[in-house]
């Protein structure tokens, strides 16, 4: 039996053979349409930068040193390799199908219509986590320099004045997080130079190299160390997938995506990798508390003046750049979800500006869901969604190689020019990733990531099945009438 599209009014079949599944992944294509192709390739750049460089690097970093020591320069260069792979595998589907349901309608075309409502509802329920978490932690900062404040008037107002930024146009936002993003870069910039010059004695006493192999040697808790910190490293690569999602507005998707791809992961490699290097020779990876941003105890050891405060105002300008970019990313993906029939319609319609503004805000309810849940809930409740929000993310990768691997088999030849020829680039990354996945039950601080995200997959399946059912009963009832 046939199912509708609720946006082309007519059946799409569900049969299997060569030509009536190019028509249903032409119908599923045609649904997104109406988005403005405003972005261009350097702001595609660096909304992926502005996505993927979150406070993790420079206030979580500690997390990785602390478990594998100054072998976690080899935990994110593992990181970059898995990313590279999956660089290759949204590449080669972004140009050719640069819609802004990406991996998800990808999953639905080339899996199954559960894969694409499960990837993208995982997706933005993550990405609404971490927008919460994201403007409660600007309030925190912003207290560093305000503290008779009370936290809920910079939520109001980070939130308000983000929202609007994103509701105004596509164009706007991404010349908006084009400078939020080149913030961090900058910074990180300064932090290599600084660091280089402290290792090195050029114009600071010399330090030297001998923290990395002093306090136990380069791998003081051996290479199970360095596999346990690469759960973290991969956590600080999420977000790169955001290029993809971009396709769908970008000026010019053939061009602009790989590029941007190819220069995101560069940029992202050289500011981790090196970051993470520096980090560990200037500081001894067992002085890596997690109370407090190493980056900040880097710039204090140049005497840099008001290091402290320099850097907060760094990791403001970075919650706002990612909260600023996830807020892009929901309201697409909801946007997505609506068009697929997955979700209410109006979060499928266009304002003048070409803006899914209802999508936006319902995007939006992390914001003021996370001050409620900080103040009244504690740590229980909203620890345990930032366990499925990463959970979420890690799926979405593994179900990002399994679309390639099927993809790799429908695709025409001329759209196989990213990856390696044969499946051993998708196989290895989602090899890679189940392990990620599973070592995340000894990572400290990580165990939640299993504990609360099967839950979730159970949850979201259970969700899909009871949609599918009276998707498939409105169709009959539809039928029934029809003949009648």
């Amino acid at each position: 039996m046939a199912s509708r599209d609720p946006e082309l009014k007519q059946p799409i079949s569900t049969d299997t053979s060569v030509t009536d599944r190019a028509a249903r992944a032409a119908a599923i294509l045609r649904r997104e349409s109406g988005l403005r192709r405003k972005l261009t390739s350097s702001q595609v750049s660096m909304i992926a930068l502005g996505g993927a460089i979150g406070t993790g690097l420079f206030l979580g970093s500690a997390l990785s040193v602390r478990a594998a020591g100054p072998g976690v320069i080899l935990s994110y260069a593992a990181g970059a390799v898995i990313t590279l792979l999956l660089m290759w595998a949204l590449a080669e589907m972004a140009v050719a199908h640069p819609v802004a349901g990406s991996f998800g309608v990808y999953a639905e075309i080339y899996l199954h219509p559960w894969a694409g409502f499960v990837m993208r509802y995982s997706y933005w329920i993550a990405q609404v986590v971490a927008i919460g978490s994201e403007v409660v932690a600007a309030a925190i900062y912003c207290r560093y320099w305000m503290p008779g404040v009370p936290a809920w008037v910079f939520i109001v107002v980070f939130s308000v004045s983000l929202v609007y930024v994103n509701a105004r146009s596509v164009a706007n936002f991404g010349a908006f997080e084009y400078w939020f993003a080149m913030i961090k870069v900058v910074t990180i910039v300064m932090f290599l130079v600084l660091g280089l010059a402290l290792l090195f004695g050029v114009g600071f006493q010399r330090i030297g190299f001998t923290n990395y192999t002093g306090h136990g040697g380069f791998l003081p808790h051996g290479w199970l160390g360095v596999g346990l910190g690469i759960a973290m490293a991969i956590f600080s690569y999420l977000g790169t997938e955001i290029v993809a999602v971009t396709a769908g507005e970008a000026g010019d998707p053939d061009r602009a995506v790989p590029r941007a791809l190819r220069q995101t992961l560069a940029r992202l490699a050289l500011f981790y990798i090196g970051g993470i290097a520096v980090l560990v020779g200037v500081l001894p990876w067992d002085q890596a508390g997690l109370a407090e941003s190493p980056f900040v105890r880097v710039f204090q050891a140049a005497h840099i003046p008001a290091a402290a405060g320099l850097m907060n105002f760094v990791v403001l300008t970075a919650a706002l750049s990612s909260m600023n970019c996830n807020l892009y990313l929901t309201s697409r993906m909801i946007f997505s979800l609506s068009r697929g029939g997955y979700a209410p319609r109006t979060f499928g319609k266009l304002s003048r500006q070409g803006v899914p503004l209802a999508a936006l805000l319902v995007s939006s309810v992390g914001m003021f869901a996370a001050l409620v849940m900080d103040k009244w809930l504690h740590e229980t409740a909203y620890v345990y969604m930032l366990g499925s929000a990463f959970f979420g993310g890690l799926f979405v990768w593994m179900m990002i190689f399994v679309t390639h691997l099927i993809f790799r088999r429908r695709a025409p030849r001329g759209a196989l020019r990213f990856a390696p020829p044969g499946p051993w680039s998708s196989l290895l990354g989602l090899a890679a990733l189940t392990a990620v996945l599973v070592s995340t039950w000894w990572v400290p601080g990580l165990r939640i990531t299993l504990q609360a995200g099967i839950p979730w997959l159970a949850f979201i399946t259970l969700c899909y099945f009871a949609w599918a059912r009276r998707r498939a009963s409105g169709a009959v009832n539809l039928n029934d009438s029809e003949q009648s």
